[in-house]
């Protein structure tokens, strides 16, 4: 299994294409499609989302400021877009914090990842 993360080939670009359609169907799914959950548990979701968008990213190549930047912008847009009329849920401060650490997760995984394979 190492050796799939030494490389930025099909697999791993194939693996952040779908973690970027899954955040889209996540975080763009109509108020009907959003089940109801326990308090904090879209919280832990959109962290984990967004870990695995940061870490995918990473794997696919993006350079780490890059997959930062890019990663908390999408997070704002998102959170700013789901509280128009046009997708029709709330927007949260606390959603997008937990994208952002969501975000530092997935960074600091590749990380580690990457230490570990030296």
């Amino acid at each position: 299994m190492r050796e799939w993360f030494t490389e930025h080939g099909a697999l791993a670009r194939g693996a952040f294409a779908v973690g970027v359609l899954v955040s889209l169907a996540v975080l763009f799914a109509p108020p009907g499609d959003v089940p109801t959950t326990p308090y904090g548990v879209d919280k832990v979701v959109h962290a984990l989302l967004f870990a695995a968008l940061a870490f995918t990213a990473r794997w696919a190549g993006v350079g780490r400021g890059v997959t930062a930047v890019l990663m908390v912008l999408y997070a704002a847009v998102s959170e700013a877009l789901q509280g128009t009329d046009l997708v029709g849920r709330d927007a949260s401060l606390g959603d997008w914090l937990a994208d952002v650490v969501g975000v530092l997760a997935g960074l600091l995984l590749w990380r580690a990842a990457t230490l570990a394979r030296r």
